[in-house]
């Protein structure tokens, strides 16, 4: 089984067999308290998938266990991001189990495209779009799907002013696809196509979008009794 964490726009924790069935999926759309959420969340995904109890969850029963993490590495802003990758590569140190890191945005897309799929819809070049704060959005572009089953990127994620970014992807030929939280299971699943096709899909570095606000001070600081 595959477990997805998330935490690039709100935090999101799944567990999904490797032919997709999810056995478990728990989310919040709190896009500023990762670091309170994301413990809880990820014992409740793994007692509903009943992998909790190899873990010491409390009343949880075992049944097989987790053996791949996947790693949403952004787009996200800097804070947030970082809980969601420490808290897989944590798990995983833990477990003695390999991380695959996953665009984020690429589970969005894939969501979008396999429900475009499975209802006899043609998809359409789409834009998946993320709040940056700050009067910005990351955005990412896709158009369909290449032989393993997952998103092929027209273009890396990047970052637009909100007043600016339709122009952009109007001129890119992309419809907006808006997302609150990335969905966990789905990000799983591209981590499970990725690894069944023998690829790397994400970075080994998350892709924050812009450096983080506090920084070394340049001269060291006075000591005083």
């Amino acid at each position: 089984m595959i477990l997805g964490i998330d935490t690039s726009a709100g935090t999101t924790v799944a567990v999904v067999d490797p032919d997709g069935v999810v056995r478990a999926e728990s989310s919040s759309a709190d896009p500023l308290r990762h670091a309170e959420v994301v413990g809880t969340l990820l014992a409740d995904a793994l007692d509903q998938a009943r992998v909790g109890a190899a873990l010491g969850v409390p009343g949880a029963v075992a049944d097989g266990g987790v053996s791949h993490v996947a790693a949403g590495m952004g787009p996200g802003p800097f804070t947030g991001l970082r809980i969601g990758i420490a808290a897989a590569r944590a798990f995983a140190l833990a477990r003695g189990i390999p991380v695959i890191p996953v665009v984020s945005h690429d589970a969005v897309a894939l969501g979008v495209l396999l429900h475009a799929y499975l209802t006899d819809a043609d998809p359409e070049r789409f834009a998946v779009v993320t709040d940056a704060r700050r009067r910005e959005v990351a955005y990412t572009v896709y158009d369909g799907l290449d032989d393993d089953g997952l998103p092929v990127r027209v273009t890396e994620p990047a970052l637009a002013p909100r007043d600016e970014v339709d122009a952009r992807l109007a001129e890119l030929g992309a419809v907006r696809r808006d997302a609150a939280v990335i969905p966990g299971a789905i990000l799983a699943l591209a981590a499970a196509r990725a690894l069944a096709a023998g690829r790397e899909i994400g970075p080994s570095e998350p892709l924050y979008l812009r450096s983080p606000d506090v920084t070394l001070a340049h001269t060291p600081k006075r000591v005083t009794a």
